[in-house]
């Protein structure tokens, strides 16, 4: 029995000190960031790498209905111990046919790329997220200047029925031009649910749709979309 154990916790520590990769895209009806509108029907795609804690992840959104939807390209270097995990986020937007939208254009004050740094803690039963902007072409506040935007969110997952649930309280402390608020105000307000749909013995594909409100820009939406994953 002793043995067993051992080698068991052997080959556990062997599995969680390998690289793990991650390969997937979603699609979606619509793309809702933060309870912000950010496109129409879209795909999503992530590809990951992961190391004792360590992560570094590619992932994009391109519209499929309309051609004028923001393209998207971030990545993500991140680092998980326990339940925190902090890390930056290198965000690029290209906005229609813009022309001077080059990916290797770092000019201050004509780049395309927002960099973000979070810190959260997953707590179990909940888990607690903050955001914020620190350089490239962030909003504005009031006065004009540059606001390093912020976001914090609170999710708590759940189980109901057959189902995966998270529930979403997201807000913005102060005012940016990149949420569109003008002080403190909650802006994303969200229910979503998560079940795998079995295709055959060893593929499901997992569909998941959510309500999301913006109680600051008076907005509600409801999204409907799948991942695809081998």
């Amino acid at each position: 029995m002793a043995i067993a154990v051992l080698m068991s916790t052997a080959a556990t520590a062997q599995e969680s000190e390998s690289v793990e990769t991650t390969i997937a895209a979603d699609v979606v009806n619509q793309y809702i960031w933060r309870g912000v509108d950010a496109g129409n029907v879209s795909l999503q795609p992530t590809l990951g790498v992961a190391y004792k804690g360590l992560s570094l992840t590619a992932w994009g959104s391109v519209g499929l209905s309309e051609s004028s939807d923001t393209k998207e390209f971030d990545f993500t270097l991140g680092y998980t111990t326990g339940g925190l995990n902090v890390g930056i986020t290198d965000y690029w937007f290209s906005v229609g046919q813009d022309p001077d939208a080059r990916y290797f254009k770092y000019d201050a004050h004509g780049t395309n790329h927002v960099f973000e740094a979070f810190v959260g803690y997953d707590f179990g039963v909940v888990s607690a997220q903050w955001y914020t902007n620190f350089a490239g072409n962030d909003g504005v506040n009031k006065d004009g200047k540059r606001a390093y935007s912020s976001y914090f969110e609170v999710n708590a997952p759940f189980r109901l029925a057959t189902c995966e649930w998270t529930a979403t309280l997201g807000a913005v402390p102060y005012a940016t031009t990149t949420y569109g608020t003008t002080g403190f105000a909650v802006t994303n307000i969200g229910l979503k649910a998560t079940k795998d749909i079995k295709v055959t013995d060893t593929f499901s594909i997992p569909v998941f749709a959510g309500v999301i409100g913006n109680p600051c820009a008076q907005k509600a939406y409801l999204v409907f979309g799948f991942t695809l994953k081998p």
